[in-house]
């Protein structure tokens, strides 16, 4: 009976030794893990959108535009863009219209400057007419133009509109609107602030260049005149180089 007792006491004993080491091991692992959720970075919380556009501050901003997009602030007063797939079909559109712009803003001037020298110089009828105008829908000329021309870039505007539909759908991770992949010198930024500082300069100089070209055709068409010859202090110049 006596041994008994003394060995109920002794797993008695050593059951309760065991008890506080347990606590003890279990609130200095809740201590590191506490210190541990201290130490971890803390995810930026999202900056609120604002509820007024920043383009048009008396109107209220649209849903689709949260200024992921460069160059997006907020401008859609007719509400065209109703979805994320509106605002990038819309964006696919803007940026072609943007590159088609740039190119043209250049084109135009140029021809007016260097035309009548090059067709002098290959022994050409000049395509400008006398006023030094550019041939266009509203100022005519169109008829000089070989169809050789009209073939070429209607073939390679398709080609480069089926490649940049394929690139969209194909679903990459790294594609945006517009993005064809097609950087030969390698100017465009290895990372995401250059990225998008790049994208936002290209979407601006586009939406220049689109006013730009308009601004061509109408004052060509009011003034009956060529753009070099009505502001030749932007153009001249270039001309005087060659």
């Amino acid at each position: 009976m006596k041994i008994s007792a003394a060995i109920l006491l002794a797993a008695v004993a050593g059951t309760s030794a065991f008890a506080p080491a347990t606590n003890a091991a279990s609130f200095a692992t809740s201590l590191r893990m506490a210190d541990a959720a201290e130490e971890m970075p803390q995810e930026p919380k999202r900056r609120a959108l604002p509820k007024m556009s920043q383009s048009l501050p008396f109107m209220q901003r649209p849903s689709t535009l949260d200024f992921t997009m460069a160059g997006d602030a907020g401008f859609d007063p007719a509400g065209f863009a109703k979805s994320s797939e509106d605002l990038i079909n819309y964006r696919e559109a803007e940026i072609k219209h943007a590159r088609l712009a740039m190119l043209a803003a250049a084109g135009w001037p140029i021809s007016e400057l260097f035309d009548a020298k090059i067709a002098s110089f290959l022994h050409l009828t000049p395509i400008v007419d006398a006023s030094d105008r550019a041939p266009s829908i509203l100022n005519g000329g169109l008829g000089k133009i070989s169809p050789i021309y009209w073939i070429v870039c209607l073939m390679g505007a398709a080609a480069i509109d089926t490649y940049g539909m394929s690139k969209a759908r194909s679903k990459s991770p790294d594609y945006f609107p517009g993005n064809l992949g097609f950087d030969p010198l390698g100017l465009y930024p290895k990372d995401k602030e250059g990225q998008m500082r790049m994208q936002k300069t290209e979407i601006k100089n586009g939406r220049l260049a689109m006013i730009a070209i308009t601004a061509f055709a109408a004052q060509e068409v009011i003034s009956s005149s060529g753009v070099i010859d009505e502001t030749p202090f932007f153009f001249k110049f270039l001309g005087g180089l060659f």
